[in-house]
């Protein structure tokens, strides 16, 4: 794994990226807006990085880039790896441990994620304080590595309080409804039935995905500050369970967009 990282990060340093300071991870139906605000990008696409996995779905772009925003030089993944494409939990992770070896202090992610918090509404914006593992693998499973971080990490506060206060102030000051809440990762990629959204708000989540938990692991791992916002694309309520596929979803998250990108870009400004 040592090997994989460090060629992959003297493969990207060679393209004249160097000493990023802060990382994103741009998910489902996101990323055009956020990108756009990028200045004097560098972008490689992960295909010709070695090690990196391809993005096998289509709405996932599967470039990184590289420029400077408000200020800091920024690293944004334009789409990420998911369990259900097949890939291991090494795999999904590597970019995060990558983009920590090229230097930077801060990781901020985004998803999209069904709703089953019935007080809210498709649309909205949920800052994950907290989640649910229910992924059937762990990247930190195997030979640990001390260099990248200790055996038994602690996870009693997986997602930073410094970020995760910034962002709700700047929720407010700007009037952007944030609501805050459980995120719980499943293996997908089926969307859920009736009685499995049951039981996840049941067990205390807010929101549903497919994604996020494994990076947030290796953050947590490699002590990199991070925070998630989950775009809250379709309302997942078992006793009236509409059918949805994924052109809503994507319309959702893209409209939602605007909102993310300025929490983003004003949050990356204060950093």
């Amino acid at each position: 794994m040592l090997h994989e990282i460090n060629e992959a990060v003297g493969y990207i340093q060679s393209h004249g990226i160097t000493q990023p300071e802060i990382g994103i991870i741009l998910g489902t139906g996101l990323g055009d807006r956020f990108v756009k605000e990028i200045k004097n990008p560098i972008v490689i696409n992960y295909n010709s990085i070695p090690h990196f996995p391809i993005s096998t779905v289509e709405f996932h772009k599967g470039k990184l880039i590289y420029g400077e925003l408000k200020g800091k030089r920024v690293i944004a993944m334009q789409g990420r790896f998911h369990y259900y494409e097949g890939y291991d939990m090494q795999q999904i992770t590597l970019p995060v441990r990558v983009m920590k070896f090229l230097g930077i202090d801060y990781l901020l992610i985004s998803n999209a994620a069904g709703c089953m918090n019935l007080k809210w509404k498709k649309g909205e914006l949920m800052l994950i304080d907290d989640h649910i593992n229910l992924q059937p693998d762990n990247p930190l499973r195997g030979e640990n590595f001390e260099v990248l971080g200790p055996r038994f990490p602690d996870m009693s506060r997986p997602y930073s309080k410094k970020l995760n206060t910034l962002l709700q102030s700047i929720a407010k000051k700007k009037k952007i409804k944030l609501n805050k809440g459980v995120y719980v990762a499943v293996p997908g990629p089926n969307l859920e039935t009736r009685a499995e959204y049951r039981f996840l708000r049941n067990i205390g989540a807010d929101a549903v995905g497919m994604s996020t938990v494994p990076e947030v692991l290796v953050a947590n791992h490699m002590s990199l500050p991070c925070c998630a916002i989950s775009v809250l694309t379709d309302e997942c309520d078992p006793d009236d369970l509409k059918p949805v596929d994924i052109s809503q979803i994507l319309a959702t998250a893209g409209k939602a967009e605007v909102k993310l990108t300025e929490l983003y870009v004003d949050l990356i400004g204060k950093l």
